[in-house]
């Protein structure tokens, strides 16, 4: 073999070599993205909810919280990179004003891989009669994407801390949108951009005090502004608001 061919065998090698280096971080960098997340405080949930309650979880994991005779459901998408099960005192607040909550576990903590997780939940329970989507932050972002396929399908859309790049300004969708006086992880700019999206009978809620992580119990959130009220209290009030427009005459 000459000269040249050598060379151009151990060039060769030099860029292959170089090319499985990059995919190797670049999959290392992507395995510590997805592995860092904000994980539930499970003793914080533990003190919030009252002995006995219950709830059960799915084989895709997905938690439901079930109340008696109810005949309005509500699926939540949770926050981006946050432990579904954080957003547990919320869905058993919300249920115990008698809406049935589907709390969807995402792949990777991340609701932009499973943006359709709401499909097929509504036939699993043909006793609810109307059904509302939501979710908190990227998770309410998500909901609202799924939801402007399914407008014919549901009765309204709840973002918390979160904003909607679909348009529904044209539809009859009941929309809440509940966010923290102290949130500074949501894009201000960006979510008066996309109010126009909206219905313009959609209601605006800001809970004075509250922060951006406090719609579930995970912690402080980087970035976020300082509460002055507990994160129980905030929950309580998201969930009374919610159920004040499901419920609402």
């Amino acid at each position: 073999m000459s000269f040249f061919a050598n060379k151009q065998k151990r060039k060769i090698l030099i860029i292959a070599a170089s090319i499985v280096l990059v995919i190797a971080v670049l999959v290392g960098a992507c395995v510590i993205y997805l592995g860092d997340y904000y994980k539930a405080d499970h003793e914080a949930i533990g003190n919030f909810l009252p002995q006995g309650i219950t709830w059960k979880e799915e084989p895709d994991g997905n938690l439901v919280f079930e109340p008696d005779g109810a005949k309005t459901g509500l699926i939540f998408y949770p926050g981006g990179k946050v432990e579904h099960s954080a957003y547990i005192p919320l869905m058993q607040a919300c249920a115990e004003k008698g809406i049935l909550c589907i709390l969807a576990e995402m792949p990777f903590n991340l609701a932009v891989f499973d943006a359709n997780a709401a499909d097929g939940i509504p036939k699993e329970y043909p006793q609810i009669e109307n059904w509302y989507l939501g979710g908190h932050s990227l998770g309410g972002a998500m909901a609202a994407t799924y939801l402007e396929k399914y407008t014919d399908e549901y009765e309204g859309l709840i973002l918390l801390g979160a904003y909607s790049t679909a348009d529904f300004s044209d539809t009859e969708l009941e929309v809440l949108s509940i966010y923290g006086s102290q949130d500074q992880v949501l894009n201000r700019e960006k979510y008066n951009d996309n109010i126009s999206n909206l219905p313009k009978d959609f209601k605006e809620i800001v809970i004075e005090g509250g922060c951006h992580a406090y719609f579930g119990m995970y912690g402080a959130q980087d970035g976020d502004g300082s509460p002055s009220i507990s994160n129980a209290e905030q929950i309580l009030q998201t969930a009374e608001y919610i159920a004040q427009m499901i419920f609402s005459e």
